[in-house]
């Protein structure tokens, strides 16, 4: 499957292809994008998320080879791989998987293995129908989630522009295939795929849930931010300024 990607930047400059995590989609890295001057920045939706095709199958083999097929349609070779939580995971596989095909990667707070019970618990909650009556509702669950420390109103009223879709029954709700990301879930109780052998920044939120034990290793790079598993929203300028310099060198 081709996916749906945002494209921003320099359309002749070096390619950097951003992934998502469950429940996500690709228009959040456009402020990242924004300090990645010079470059090509794409951000997909995944499978089962935003605007791709939601079809299954929704296993790490299919995420993968839509990667490499909507980077083939693309005309990008061998990008710069960023990826955030289920989007890390993908990213460490690609670059097992398809070494050739990588530059380098950026894993935000990656989701390589999380523990079987805590992905069943996480994916039997998604199996419940979410709905808001309003933006503001959206916005306000999100904030007393428990999960983000420091992200401002604003990411989260963006997002809620660009993510949210209004159903049949008047209802909002994000736009991903919640059997999409149960089988993600899945995916990420499996054991974690190797560290990646090119250049690799790791990014780890400090207040993060999501357990993250990745062996150092030649060319592995890692920081830590002070916020939770959303590296980007809660330390936006932190953890961008890392991949600018990562990018630079």
């Amino acid at each position: 499957m081709i996916l749906n990607a945002h494209v921003w930047g320099d359309a002749a400059g070096p390619a950097v292809v951003c992934l998502h995590g469950v429940t996500g989609h690709g228009a959040r890295f456009r402020a990242l994008a924004g300090r990645l001057h010079g470059r090509r920045v794409v951000g997909v939706d995944l499978r089962g998320h935003g605007r791709s095709g939601w079809e299954p199958p929704w296993n790490v083999d299919t995420h993968v080879a839509d990667l490499l097929e909507t980077a083939d349609a693309l005309g990008l070779e061998r990008p710069v791989w960023i990826g955030h939580s289920f989007g890390g995971l993908l990213v460490a596989e690609l670059a097992a998987r398809a070494p050739e095909r990588v530059g380098c990667a950026v894993l935000l707070d990656p989701a390589l293995h999380i523990d079987p019970s805590v992905a069943a618990t996480q994916a039997d909650g998604t199996r419940l129908d979410v709905s808001f009556a309003s933006a503001d509702e959206a916005i306000e669950a999100r904030l007393s989630g428990g999960t983000l420390f420091t992200t401002p109103r604003a990411i989260l009223e963006e997002e809620a522009d660009a993510h949210l879709e209004r159903g049949e029954d008047g209802r909002l709700r994000w736009r991903y295939s919640p059997v999409a990301v149960i089988a993600a879930w899945g995916e990420m109780a499996r054991p974690a795929p190797p560290t990646p052998s090119c250049r690799t920044l790791l990014v780890l939120g400090a207040r993060s849930w999501i357990p993250v034990d990745l062996p150092d290793a030649p060319g592995l790079e890692k920081l830590v931010v002070p916020g939770g598993h959303s590296v980007l929203w809660d330390d936006f300028d932190a953890t961008a300024g890392a991949i600018e310099r990562f990018l630079a060198t």
